[in-house]
Order: C-alpha cells, then structure tokens, then sequence
C-alpha cells in the first residue's frame, strides 16, 4: 500500500482501566453495540496479534473472523501497510496515542480514504497491554468532496471564459433583465455607443441606446426579432444616430429572464453602398456623356454648316462692301455672333469628347473669358453678376486649353450654385494675376461660404453637397487633377471678401513660351498661284460660299455635291487640290479620299477635309490614316487660303 497523503498526529491520552467508568451495561449488549456501528474497531496485543475485531472491520479485510483473530498483523496486513504499521505500534505501546488520516492503496479494496484512531490501553498495573484501532472509511465521501469541488472549478473556468469572451468580443454585446435594464456592457459597446460601462449599469437600455422615435416599436417587436438579423437605428452618448444591424436571444437563470444582443455598426457598409451607387451614378452620367458626344457630333455639323455659311458670307460682304462702312460694319457684327456660336458649340464638343491631352501654349484669360462667354445666359437669368478681373499681362503656358476649360466651367456652375442659395446681391468675381513662374485664378462668391465638416472632404471623389441628380461628386477631384496635370493645384482658401467661398487655381508657367508665330502678311503686289480646286460637299451653299472665297482669291474651282460626282470630275479633268466635306450621304469624305488615292495617287496627299467635329473618333481616325489636312467649320477665307497653298505648295 501506498501512504501518499495521510496525515498522522498523536496525544499523550491512552485509555487507563482505572479511569474507565462503570459501564451499567452487560457486556453482551456493549458487544452487540461494537458490532453493529460504522467505525471498523479492532484490538491487537503487545504481540501485533489481532485479539478482537468488529464486523465491520472484518467485511473492510474481506477475512473471516478465524483468518483475523489470533493471527499475526504480517499474516492479515499488505505487506506496505504492515511495515508501515511496525514503528507506528512501537510508539503506541509506548503510550502515544495516534490519528490517521488520507488515500491509502489497498491491494484489495484499491484506493480508499480512511481515518483511523489508534489508542493504548493500560491495564490497572499501567502497563500498555492492548492497542484499540477504530476507523471510517470516508472514500466516497471524499470523492464527492473532489467532485464538487471540480465542478466548482468547472464552473468558475466556464465562467472566466464567459466573461472573457463576453468582454474581448469585436462585437458590441449589450445584456438586460426582463424589465430592460443593463446588467452587461461590454468594451466594444462602450466604444461604439461612447458610453462607459459604469455609467449605464442599471439604466434602461432605450433611453440610452435607442432613438426616441423607435422606442415603442422596438419593445412591441422584441419577441419577432429573436434570434434575427435586424437591422435599425441606434443613437450615441453624443445624440448621433447610426445604422446597427443586431440579434438578440434570451435566456433564462434561476427563473430570472435576460435578453442579450449583439451590435454591429453599419455605418461603413452604409457608406461604401453609397459610393457604389455614386460610382454607378457616374457610370451612368458618362454613359449619358458618350451618347451626347455621338449626338453633338452630328448637331456640330448640322449647326457648323449654316455658321460656315453665314460666316462666310460675312466676310466676302465686308470685302465687296468696302466703299460702303455701313455695311461693312453690318456683316462684321453677323461675323462676330456667327463666330461666339462657333466657339459655343466648339466649347460643348470639347467637353463631350475624351481625347488626349493636346499640350498648347495657352493664354488663361481667354479661357475665362470663353469659359464666362458659355454661361453668361445662365448667370443673367438666375440674377448673378459675374465679375471678371483679369491681369492684362497675363503670360501665356503650355497646357491643355480644354481641359482648363472645363476646370474653369466647373468653378463657374459650382459658384452659381452657391450663390443661388444667398440673398441678393449675387456676386461671382473671377481674377487672374501672375507671380514669377505660377498663373493664378482665383473665383470667389458671395454665396454661404463652405462648412469645416465639408471642406474636409470637397476634393473626395463622388462627394457632392447638391441635391441628387444634379451632381456626381467628380468637378473639383477632376479639377484637382487637371491642374496638377499642369505641375500647379486647386485649394479652397480662406473665406473671400464677398463673404463665400473662394477656390484658388495655381498653374505653372515657364520663363519663356514659344507662342505660335503668325503668318506673314502677303507682300504687296504678290499674286497667289493659280491653282485648279475640286470642292465636295452635300451642302450647296457651302460649296458656292467655298467657290465664292476660292475664286476671289485667284483660283479656278469646280463643286460637286457628292463623292460619285467628284469621281467623274476627276476622271475627266486636271485639279491641284481636292477640298472635302468629311460627312456626306452615300459616299464620305474618307471612302472618296479612299478612290482618289486608288485612281488619282498624285492627289491622295491633296485633299483638305473639312468638318463641323474633328474631335469624333471617325474624323481622327480618318485624318490619322490619310495624313491629310483638315479645316474646321466655320473657317475665315484668310484660313481656307493658307491651308490650299499649303498643300499644294
């Protein structure tokens, strides 16, 4: 046997016959007694001889009684249990008294918890002459004792866990009684609640959590959002609402009912659907952009046709009128307001058209000029005044005239829009100045002015303050971009002088800019060489209002309204030059370029094109393939004439 555990300890009280009091029992009654009580009682002599033993210390042996009484303990013991017993027998018929107690390996009985008390007896002479042994057997006592008290660990473990995991969850989980008062609140709902666990314990969970609108119908609809995803509106410490999606269980213990919910906030989810329906919306609006570039090809050259002709004819008024200043002045006023549409519709195809950028030297104030000429109707009609200062000694740089036209546009619809909002007087004011190697415009209104929480994030992409459907949030990003294209950049300053808002634009601007050099006038005397010109174009006034230009300029033409028609001219006469109208019926300008290069290979690199749209991919794709020429409608007779010396020079 093994005696891990036990506990031994030892008094100086043995039992005395002479002390022992006058039991008024029969010995027979005290003998039945002995053995039917639970304590396993035997006695062993100065021999270590077992002279009386109990029942139940007998059923404890798995002996009977002849096999134990009388016998030596080596005889009845496990031989570790019996050499453990031999000093400890030594000390008893000393007179020590002693007490047992722990796990003990049985060979027979196994492991067993036992508590013994073993007394001397001294006999009247006082000389120790028996040893009493008693003893319980507290196994499955003791066991019960172990069990319980690792369910307790169990429990406390459990517990530990629960409360880890309740107080590290990434969700928010918030547990109330049945009456809807906080009993949990875990970090992660302080965090997204703002509020600190302390101060809601025991407060009512609506009042804190819930807006005040939701709070009836949230108590009604509790037993229908058990254990679902719900989606709703929660409110902060600070009063803001946000967006949660939440489920809740309830459980019960020792009869009291608790609801639990966990909370997550969708306020991100919510905003990233937004700028995916943004995205969309944009998709959508440059879809609609790329069907008004198709459309606005074909408009350009239905409104460029007539422009070139009322432009045209303007001139050639003004050169048979030169005795007569009235009229002289009567057709440059046609030309001036054929030739602000022109720019117009130029302006609206620039816009429409996704091309590549076409670096220019570039002057800044005739941007603005154009950019305040498109909207000028618009500003007059919502009662805005539109002030431009701009720096005479503005110099020119390299950039892209119409992407900076539409950066200029842009701030010009937002300015509008801003002050559309403010009392009268509605003021926009435009400035240009220059200083050293940067160009600055500046465009400040007199509209409210742009809010902190809005400045923030002006220059977001798909960010608008405008209703929906007027805006997709794209002008100041593209803006932005545009102008750090040009090695500058677009702020929102400080407020302006107006009271509103004021955006600044900075471009860099080298020392030097090689502007494009004019033409040299004609020296005087010098006759323009006579040359033999083919004009094709569907449009009778065109093609007369293009001989007209043509022939006062000293050369011989001939006009065709279709491409088969030019076909049969060439085939049966002599032309230096061919001039074409890019978009016709039947046969185009570049399937008639396609003849002319197949029959006539002298012309293939004399043809001029002429169009209302070189901006469509077919007129550029066109250009590219033949490498010839082009001319925009409406065009100068002074235009027209440089452009047929030039190729047939």
């Amino acid at each position: 046997m093994s005696e891990a555990g036990r506990v031994l300890s030892w008094s100086k009280a043995p039992w005395h016959a002479s002390l022992a009091p006058t039991l008024p029992l029969d010995p027979r009654l005290m003998s039945q007694l002995l053995q039917h009580i639970a304590t396993r009682v035997a006695v062993v002599d100065r021999d270590l001889r077992y002279v009386w033993a109990n029942a139940q210390a007998l059923a404890f042996m798995e002996l009977p009684e002849e096999e134990v009484i009388g016998h030596h303990l080596s005889e009845v013991l496990d031989p570790a249990l019996y050499e453990s017993f031999v000093p400890l027998f030594e000390r008893l018929f000393a007179g020590e008294s002693l007490h047992l107690e722990g796990w003990v390996d049985y060979e027979r009985q196994g492991r067993r918890y036992r508590e013994q008390d073993l007394v001397p007896y001294v006999d009247e002479e006082g000389e120790v002459v028996l040893v009493v042994v008693c003893g319980l057997d507290h196994t499955e006592a003791r066991i019960g004792e172990l069990q319980l008290a690792e369910k307790q660990r169990q429990l406390k473990a459990s517990e530990a866990l629960k409360a880890a995991v309740f107080d590290n969850a990434l969700a928010a989980l918030v547990s109330t009684d049945h009456t809807g008062s906080i009993v949990e609140f875990n970090p992660a709902a302080e965090t997204m609640f703002g509020w600190r666990r302390a101060d809601v314990i025991g407060r009512k969970v609506g009042e804190l959590l819930i807006p005040e609108r939701h709070r009836r119908t949230y108590w009604n609809e509790i037993p229908g959002m058990l254990g679902r995803r719900v989606e709703l509106e929660a409110r902060r410490a600070d009063g803001r609402e946000f967006p949660i999606e939440m489920v809740m269980w309830r459980t019960e213990a020792d009869g009291t009912v608790f609801f639990t919910a966990s909370f997550a906030d969708l306020s991100e989810r919510y905003a990233a659907a937004r700028q995916i329906e943004q995205q969309r919306e944009a998709l959508r609006q440059g879809e609609k952009l790329t069907m008004m570039g198709s459309l606005l090809a074909g408009v350009a050259h239905e409104l460029n046709n007539p422009l070139a002709v009322a432009m045209g004819r303007a001139l050639l008024l003004q050169e048979r009128a030169a005795d007569r200043p009235d009229l002289v002045q009567e057709a440059r006023r046609i030309h001036d307001a054929t030739d602000r549409c022109a720019r117009i519709v130029r302006t609206f195809l620039n816009m429409a058209r996704s091309r590549p950028a076409d670096r220019q030297p570039v002057d800044l104030n005739q941007v603005v000029r154009g950019a305040a000429e498109m909207l000028g109707y618009a500003y007059r009609s919502s009662g805005v005044d539109l002030a431009l200062a701009l720096d005479p000694a503005l110099p020119e740089f390299s950039g892209d005239p119409d992407q900076l036209c539409q950066v200029v546009l842009n701030l010009l619809v937002n300015a509008q829009h801003a002050v559309s909002m403010a009392p009268a007087p509605r003021v926009v004011r435009v400035s240009t100045a220059s200083d050293g190697p940067t160009v600055r415009l500046q465009v400040d209104d007199s509209g409210p002015g742009v809010p902190p929480d809005v400045a923030a994030r002006l220059f977001e992409p798909f960010f608008t303050t405008k209703a929906e459907g007027v805006g997709t949030g794209l002008g100041l990003s593209v803006s932005r971009s545009v102008a750090r294209e040009h090695g500058g950049d677009l702020v929102l300053g400080d407020p302006s002088a107006l009271g509103g808002a004021s955006f600044r634009l900075t471009l860099a601007a080298p020392e030097q800019v090689i502007a494009a050099q004019p033409e040299p006038p004609e020296a005087a005397g010098d006759e323009p060489a006579c040359t033999r010109v083919l004009v094709v174009d569907d449009e009778s006034e065109i093609g007369s209002m293009v001989r007209d230009m043509l022939e006062s300029g000293g050369h011989e033409v001939a006009t065709a309204e279709s491409g088969a028609v030019a076909l049969a001219l060439l085939d049966h006469a002599r032309f230096d030059a061919v001039l074409c109208d890019l978009r016709m019926p039947d046969m185009d300008g570049r399937a008639l370029w396609r003849e002319i290069a197949r029959r006539h290979p002298h012309l293939a690199r004399r043809v001029l094109f002429t169009t209302g749209d070189t901006l469509s991919a077919e007129a550029h794709e066109t250009l590219m393939v033949s490498g010839c020429a082009s001319l925009d409608k409406p065009f100068t007779k002074a235009e027209l004439l440089r452009r047929v010396a030039g190729i047939v020079g």
